[in-house]
């Protein structure tokens, strides 16, 4: 029996044997190709890079050209954005959101080829290699990436390098308070059908996945999966532009988007900061035709009326390029279908969903060397526009909603797409904001516009509600920055004339923040009397607060849902009270050259003690109650356990289900004394009182805030309104005590939170000793500052349109 066994388990290694050498034998009458070329089997995709993807392993490899001298065996930009994204306006990561572009070199080193950025950001004339040499070597450039060699020749795999997170998203999300992500290796795939190339650039899309034990709240909403979120990352590389393009040197007064540099090679009585206006190339041909047109292209996925509207707002710049002399040179189409949005040869503008409203943004992609764009990429934020609907409704009512006639919601939500599509493909191409285009009468796309709607005999009048079309400043900065001119001083003859005739510029920078001084430059604001208008505006909200109710939503829609609408119309003064603000400390300026630039002009006091006043009389407890009619109407929404973050858009319900007038008046009185306490501006004050004691100094503007806030009484309907009004007054005067700030704002904070506390305690009602006894112990320093509400009721997100 062993014997048997023994014979037979013999034979059974014979036969094995023989398999294995007829194996080894077959495998060596295959072609040797298969085993030692790295390229056999894959598809060839010629272009700009000459590409070879192996769809079954999704790999891609690049065959570059053979090096030069200095090991560079390709220069090119590269750029990186996301086709798909997360879906969260407060995290970001939207569909389009990239870089704006980088040069890049591929160059060997060794037996190997590194993926170079070379630092341009700091530079030396090239025309003198030792003082080129000296700022290259004095400042990193970085490694992207190191490549093997894979065929003894010059073709190198790509395939890590974008598989890579060089977007950082991991980091961005970990920032945006999301989580600790980690790159899922296995889950993270070439997209082998959207690998293109083209003779001036190839493309990619990577699915890039990341996961995280402990997500925050934005990935677990918007995600699929609450742990898991896959993107879509995509790669560019663009060959460099030709040296046909003539950089522009900016001008700090044409409001131009720029390229910033340090020439260190700039003669010592010259600055080494270089900054180039960004802009597309326009050029003529021998008959007087533009070469090569900007096109911009609206995203199809869009939907009908919308798409038209961004078409028609898009199509307002042609006026302003036609004015530049170049008639042919601008024109707006629909993006074609198979089209990739993020392919760099178009300027696209995308439709961009988010589980919340947000921002939209223009920028693109552009040679950092020169400035020159190369593509235009906008993303217009899809919920804006109903939030408009509703901000109209809230003020007219929702009986005309959908009827298509002049004070139709939708029509009048529709009016500001056209605007916003005008001034995101403004960004695109290359023009900053501008903050004073609404006090100059509309004169720019660039500013943010309210929605002027004013109150005339006992009606609310539409006829001024949104500008038409290109403004006035808008072809003088596109004359600017696309004309054609034999010199210098000839283009920027064109600002000079433009400011002589009145027109003028704020910057972000000085017209955005609520502490920021000129008083010509404010967000969502209307008219050149801003202190005038904000009394207008105030108007308005009384009026459409006193009819607001059931008719200010549309039919189908749930009751509760006033809540939401009533927001926006409650607050309806919020951004105008920050723009008469700025009158009170403010001060004009222009960035004119040395030698030309107006002297600043402090603000006459008699306007600057008006709009202190007016800015007060938003802090009436009468002005911010709501009459019985409305808070009856307002029900509590039935909650979501999917979406329950939707309730960021109200205001916190503190005394749940029934609406609390208090904690909104909170809210509100919080924006007040945010703008009229804000550190700068009270330095502002104590600055110009020094130099001119004619001038409103901070002791009179703390002691006209004291008095009006408490002089309403405490009892009747609105005495809670005010009691919270002084309480969110004391937490503001104790937040300039911790704040940054001067010791003459601090030591003026100091002595009104004593003067208030003595007003207080000199009064018998509880609250007012409760409050005054909590300052005393804070001044003390027996425990911290405790008010009603240690923090103001949550205000819900955004401008009235969004930030931009």
């Amino acid at each position: 029996m062993g014997l048997h066994l023994d014979l037979a388990l013999r034979h059974d290694l014979h036969m094995r044997y023989v398999i294995l050498l007829f194996a080894l034998l077959l495998a060596a009458c295959q072609p040797a190709s298969d085993a030692s070329d790295p390229l056999a089997g894959t598809d060839a995709r010629d272009g700009f890079l000459s590409l070879h993807v192996d769809a079954g392993s999704g790999k891609v490899f690049a065959t570059l050209p053979a090096p030069d001298e200095d090991g560079v065996m390709l220069e090119a930009i590269h750029t990186a954005r996301l086709t798909s994204g997360l879906g969260s306006n407060p995290v970001g990561l939207d569909r389009g959101w990239g870089d704006p572009g980088k040069v890049v070199l591929f160059r060997q080193r060794g037996d190997r080829v590194v993926l170079e950025q070379p630092n341009l950001r700091y530079r030396a004339d090239p025309g003198n290699p030792l003082e080129a040499r000296a700022v290259a070597e004095s400042f990193a450039p970085s490694f992207l990436a190191a490549f093997d060699i894979v065929d003894g020749g010059t073709t190198i795999d790509l395939t890590d390098f974008l598989r890579s997170d060089i977007l950082g998203l991991g980091q961005y999300l970990k920032d945006a308070g999301q989580g600790s992500f980690t790159v899922r290796d296995d889950r993270t795939l070439i997209d082998t059908d959207n690998v293109l190339s083209f003779p001036d650039n190839a493309e990619f899309d990577v699915f890039f996945t990341l996961e995280t034990d402990d997500p925050g709240r934005e990935v677990e909403t918007t995600a699929a999966n609450g742990r898991t979120a896959t993107l879509v990352q995509h790669h560019s590389f663009v060959r460099l532009p030709d040296d046909g393009y003539e950089p522009l040197l900016s001008d700090p007064r044409a409001a131009a988007i720029e390229q910033v540099h340090y020439d260190y090679s700039a003669p010592l009585s010259a600055p080494i900061e270089t900054r180039l206006a960004r802009r597309y190339r326009l050029q003529k041909d021998a008959d007087g035709n533009t070469i090569k047109p900007i096109v911009v292209y609206i995203d199809g996925g869009a939907p009908e009326p919308i798409r038209s509207a961004l078409v028609e707002g898009a199509q307002w710049w042609g006026e302003a390029f036609a004015a530049a002399g170049f008639p042919d040179g601008y024109r707006v189409e629909i993006l074609p279908e198979g089209i990739h949005p993020l392919d760099v040869r178009y300027t696209v503008v995308q439709w961009v969903h988010r589980q919340t409203r947000g921002w939209s943004y223009g920028g693109g992609v552009s040679d950092p060397r020169t400035g020159e764009m190369l593509k235009g990429h906008v993303n217009l934020g899809s919920l804006r526009v109903r939030q408009d609907r509703m901000i109209f409704e809230g003020l007219l009512g929702a009986d005309k909603t959908g009827t298509g006639e002049a004070d139709d919601p939708v029509q009048l939500a529709l009016m500001r797409i056209r605007q916003l599509s005008a001034h995101e493909v403004g960004h695109a191409l290359g023009f900053m904001h501008n903050f004073a285009g609404s006090s100059d009468g509309k004169a720019s796309v660039m500013d943010y516009p309210a929605m002027d709607v004013r109150l005339v005999d006992g009606e609310l009048d539409l006829s001024n509600v949104y500008g038409v079309g290109i403004g006035e400043w808008d072809i003088v900065t596109t004359q600017w920055l696309y004309g054609e001119y034999d010199t210098r001083e000839d283009r920027n003859a064109v600002l000079e004339a433009a400011y002589g005739r009145g027109l003028s510029y704020v910057a972000d920078s000085d017209g955005r923040g609520p502490g920021t001084g000129h008083p010509d430059g404010s967000v969502w604001d209307n008219g050149e009397d801003a202190v005038q208008t904000l009394r207008d505006v105030m108007a308005v909200r009384a009026f459409a607060l006193e009819r607001f109710g059931t008719n200010s939503l549309p039919q189908g829609w749930n009751q509760a849902d006033l809540n939401a609408a009533l927001v926006p119309i409650y607050l309806y003064h919020r951004y105008q009270t920050a723009a008469a603000a700025k009158s009170i400390g403010g001060m004009r300026f222009d960035y004119g050259p040395n030698g030309e630039a107006m002297e600043a002009e402090i603000v006459e006091p008699s306007v600057q003690r008006e709009a202190l006043r007016a800015v007060l009389e938003t802090l009436d407890p009468e002005a911010l109650d709501l009459p019985d009619s409305v808070l009856a109407k307002l029900t509590p929404r039935l909650g979501s356990f999917s979406f329950a973050d939707n309730d960021r858009e109200l205001f916190r319900a503190t005394a749940h289900p029934a609406f609390d007038v208090t904690a909104a008046a909170d809210t509100a009185a919080d924006l007040t004394f945010g703008a009229l306490l804000h550190p700068q501006r009270l330095a502002r004050l104590a600055e110009f009182h020094r130099r001119d004691p004619a001038n409103p100094g901070l002791d009179e503007v703390m002691a006209t805030i004291r008095e009006t806030v408490l002089a309403p009484g405490l009892d009747g309907r609105t005495g809670e309104i005010a009691f919270a009004v002084r309480a969110r007054l004391a937490a503001h005067l104790f937040a300039l005590l911790e704040s940054d700030t001067s010791a003459t704002v601090k030591a003026s904070a100091n002595e009104t939170i004593d003067r208030l506390a003595s007003a207080l305690s000199r009064s018998d009602d509880p609250r007012n000793e409760w409050l005054a006894s909590q300052l005393y112990a804070a001044r003390s320093g027996r425990g911290p500052f405790q008010i009603q509400v240690s923090d103001a009721p949550a205000l819900p997100p955004g401008s009235p349109i969004g930030a931009q």
